[in-house]
């Protein structure tokens, strides 16, 4: 099991939203294509230590593989983006998202290395970023961010229940000055035939 510090303000004052501070590991692997022999991807997210400080740092190197540790991330739950966490919630494999970026100038290393802008557990937000054309990627979340952000949810979610609009066929009909008007289905004038 993981040691998730999960932040509520129930359990410390003065907190405007829950929050917990996670770490991403970027994995750099090498790949069989001659134009480009590196790809990067998204390894996993594990809880942030203080230990860990805040900067980028590299974990493994070898001829097949660089892993960078990227802490103090900080993925918060907005009450106005309940519902997109229960989307998230409710699919087959709930997870945390990542957005990162190359680097447009090496700044870490003598190379460009793929940095997480921001991790987040919101169906909606990560909609919007590969909507965007984004580099985002996945990894499933652990029970206990689960619960979490269930209890969360339970707290701020309400379903949006659309009133059903009535079919014009079911409106009383009104003339153009507002009054009730009548409609008749018996033939007025003309021949009646017996």
């Amino acid at each position: 099991m993981s040691d998730f510090q999960l932040h509520t303000p129930e359990t410390q004052a003065g907190l405007r939203r829950p929050f917990v501070e996670v770490a991403v590991v970027m994995r750099r692997e090498r790949i069989d294509n001659r134009w480009q022999p590196w790809r990067w991807s998204l390894s996993e997210i594990i809880p942030h230590e203080d230990d860990f400080g805040h900067a980028p740092r590299l974990l493994l190197i070898d001829d097949q593989e660089e892993r960078w540790l990227h802490p103090g991330l900080k993925v918060e739950l907005f009450s106005d983006d309940a519902e997109g966490y229960e989307l998230n919630l409710t699919t087959q494999q709930p997870c945390f998202w990542v957005v990162w970026r190359m680097e447009e100038e090496p700044s870490i290393t003598h190379e460009c290395i793929a940095v997480p802008q921001t991790v987040t557990l919101s169906y909606h937000d990560a909609g919007r970023w590969l909507d965007a054309q984004e580099s985002v990627e996945q990894v499933p979340a652990p029970l206990e961010v689960l619960l979490w952000m269930q209890t969360f949810v339970d707290q701020h979610y309400v379903l949006d229940v659309k009133r059903r609009k009535r079919p014009e066929s079911f409106k009383s009909l009104q003339d153009r000055f507002g009054n009730p008007a009548r409609v008749s289905t018996v033939k007025s004038g003309g021949p009646h035939h017996g």
